[in-house]
């Protein structure tokens, strides 16, 4: 097999070639824009404030202390560039401090699989000791100093179990096993923290275990038993904890229910038709609940101010306030706020046209300060930037959002060649965010536009149900709509669209091509789930038993013929594809690299295209792609090369190499 993908990345380096100097263009065009030498905000913890460094020519960041209120020299206590020195490939899974700061746990791969191995360190400066392999990435500590909880995969790569290390023994102790093929754990702490909390979740149904933080050799205690269909999550303010669900509340709700009985939920915010309720961060203030207006497609914070042991009935028919936004459509979330006490919060907000930037808003004052914001140089800068937001009709008569954003100088001035990016799975959201490589784009005269399908969750949870199981067709309708709704507004140019999806994006995009092959002048599929039915048949691979609510189950057969009907690689045949470049990654495990070569194998044997088809497999990276941040700069200069070819704004026009003939 890594004859026939060598032989594919061969072909691949002859068509891309001519398009050497633009790549180098865009690449360089692309450091120019951005800040190199990057400082992450600090945050500050009982003892110490943290902080992450990157050099300017450095690949990966180094971590930093110092004691607060203190002079003394910073401290370096994990330094990712020097572990990165003998690896292709490197990845953060966790990090976790011990409660007292004087632990340093953490996670990392080195092959691009996603099995992580466990370090510790004695901090500030203790060798770092490797404690276990092949573990999942999470971690999390008790509140005792040294117990130290992390997941372990099943036979599939699924995190199937929970486990208590003891520093003082290094013996590790079971706490959680979830035999449940389509249920995966995962561990998280209270932001009181009071409570261990273990999750074991699927697609659509969630369970909760409590464990007191202090005392991490108790047994776990469920909070109410699964039922299916039924999702739930759990937050923690003195004598009560914070419910949200969706039992007999499609969109969600807010419940309360007293720490002796968990069981015993009270509503405090209801369910609401036009709303879904997406997260609660208690503090000891009171909550901040994150929304999303279905109407908009936009998120919002709601501040609920709450006095000390306030229950159900003292919070009755107090609705709190929304904080303001910087603008609409744009990103809104709670940042790295770890202070249980914080009336000053840090937020975190973007758009298509607003680089990241982290402020802090007062609750007292309802004051916001701007604390970091990224730096942007050379000749494009945020306010020559616009966006819009259409609204397509799909083939059922609904409506689909479309954000668009372009140089302001010259959207609507004549239809523009255009890039359209979509996902549309999981109920995963795509609000705005801020690009510095799309800016290579947009400066040479391309809009990128958004689909905001259904399957993913733009416009709350009634959208992602609608784009599921057996509504999965809407999403690639969806992405079709928007496709012709750019057309009809006169804002993007019928002959000059392109496709961008990446992972399940990868599905929709394939699908749709399927469907209307036309519509398109190119294609990009980065790691691409494009052979839906093969993995669905295969329970022995990872994601495959997880994934049943999302696609089903083909042991079914109208599920197995569902499936079938779209699933990207079962549906080719003899048409007129626009260009297409396929990008895996040999050690994938989400989607194994072989996805996009048998579709690449089988778009070369139908030899119909309109323009080159065209595979490159990276052979050191996963499913995230290259690790170091010069590579995926890189790597995504040579896609730009791509498209801006096929969008007819690049020359020279260049001609595919030879067809790729040998052998496997």
């Amino acid at each position: 097999m890594k004859t026939f993908l060598r032989a594919a990345n061969r072909q691949s380096d002859r068509f891309f070639a001519p398009l050497k100097p633009l790549e180098d263009a865009l690449y360089d065009g692309h450091l120019a824009r951005r800040e190199l030498a990057v400082t992450g905000l600090p945050t500050t913890l009982d003892h110490y404030r943290y902080w992450s460094e990157t050099a300017a020519d450095a690949d990966y960041p180094r971590w930093w202390r110092q004691a607060c209120q203190s002079d003394l020299a910073p401290e370096l206590i994990l330094d990712l560039q020097a572990r990165a020195a003998d690896h292709d490939f490197l990845e953060l899974g966790d990090m976790a401090l011990s409660p007292d700061e004087g632990w340093l746990a953490w996670t990392e791969d080195v092959s691009g699989n996603e099995f992580f191995d466990l370090y510790l360190k004695r901090l500030p400066d203790g060798e770092p000791r490797r404690l276990r392999r092949r573990l999942g990435p999470e971690l999390l500590w008790a509140e005792d100093n040294r117990t130290l909880l992390f997941t372990r995969y099943d036979a599939t790569q699924r995190p199937a179990s929970v486990w208590r290390l003891c520093m003082e023994s290094d013996r590790c102790a079971k706490l959680f096993e979830e035999p449940d093929v389509e249920f995966w754990v995962g561990v998280g702490k209270t932001r009181s923290r009071q409570w261990l909390v273990i999750e074991t979740a699927s697609k659509d149904t969630a369970e909760c275990h409590l464990i007191p933080a202090a005392e991490p050799e108790r047994a776990p205690r469920c909070v109410r038993p699964r039922e299916s269909g039924i999702e739930y999550g759990i937050d923690h303010r003195g004598d009560t904890f914070y419910v949200l669900h969706n039992r007999d509340a499609a969109h969600f709700r807010l419940d309360t229910a007293p720490v002796s009985a968990p069981d015993q939920w009270q509503p405090l915010v209801g369910h609401r038709e036009d709303v879904t309720l997406e997260g609660v961060d208690a503090f000891a203030w009171g909550l901040m609940l994150t929304e999303r207006d279905h109407h908009e497609a936009q998120v919002y914070l709601r501040a609920i101010e709450l006095a000390p042991g306030a229950d159900a009935s003292d919070a009755a028919g107090v609705p709190g306030y929304r904080l303001p936004l910087p603008e609409a459509p744009c990103s809104l979330a709670l940042g790295d706020t770890p202070d249980f006490h914080a009336r000053r919060l840090r937020l975190r907000e973007e758009s298509f046209t607003l680089p990241v930037r982290w402020v802090e808003h007062d609750l007292d004052s309802g004051e916001q300060r701007l604390l970091k914001s990224q730096t942007l140089h050379g000749d494009l800068q945020p306010a020559q930037l616009t966006c819009r937001r259409l609204w397509a009709t799909g083939h059922d008569g609904e409506r689909i959002p479309v954000s668009v954003v372009a140089r302001a100088d010259l959207l609507g001035q004549a239809p523009m060649p255009t890039l359209l990016y979509g996902y549309g799975a999981y109920g995963e959201v795509l609000d705005p965010w801020f690009s510095v490589a799309r800016l290579e784009l947009l400066a040479r005269g391309v809009a990128f536009a958004v689909a905001h399908v259904r399957g993913g969750g733009d416009r709350g949870e009634p959208w992602y149900l609608a784009g599921k199981l057996e509504h999965k067709e809407n999403s690639f309708r969806d992405f079709l709509a928007a496709r012709h709704a750019l057309v009809d507004a006169g804002l993007a140019a019928p002959e000059r669209i392109a496709a961008y999806g990446a992972s399940a994006g990868g599905l929709l995009v394939g699908a749709s091509l399927n469907l209307e092959p036309t519509a398109f002048c190119a294609a990009v599929l980065d790691v691409p789930f494009v052979d839906v039915l093969r993995t669905m048949e295969n329970p022995d691979l990872p994601l495959t038993t997880a994934e049943y609510t999302e696609w089903g189950n083909p042991d079914e057969p109208a599920v197995r013929r569902r499936i079938r009907d779209y699933s990207p690689l079962d549906n080719l045949t003899p048409q007129p594809y626009p260009s297409v470049l396929l990008q895996g990654s040999w050690h994938d495990s989400r989607v194994p690299y072989w996805e996009p070569a048998k579709l690449y194998a089988r778009m070369t044997e139908l030899d119909s295209a309109r323009g080159p088809v065209l595979l490159r497999t990276d052979m050191a990276a996963g499913h995230g792609g290259a690790s170091g941040r010069f590579k995926a700069w890189r790597d995504n200069a040579r896609q730009d090369a791509f498209l801006l070819w096929a969008l007819g704004v690049a020359e020279p026009q260049v001609s595919p190499g030879e067809p790729q003939q040998e052998a496997e």
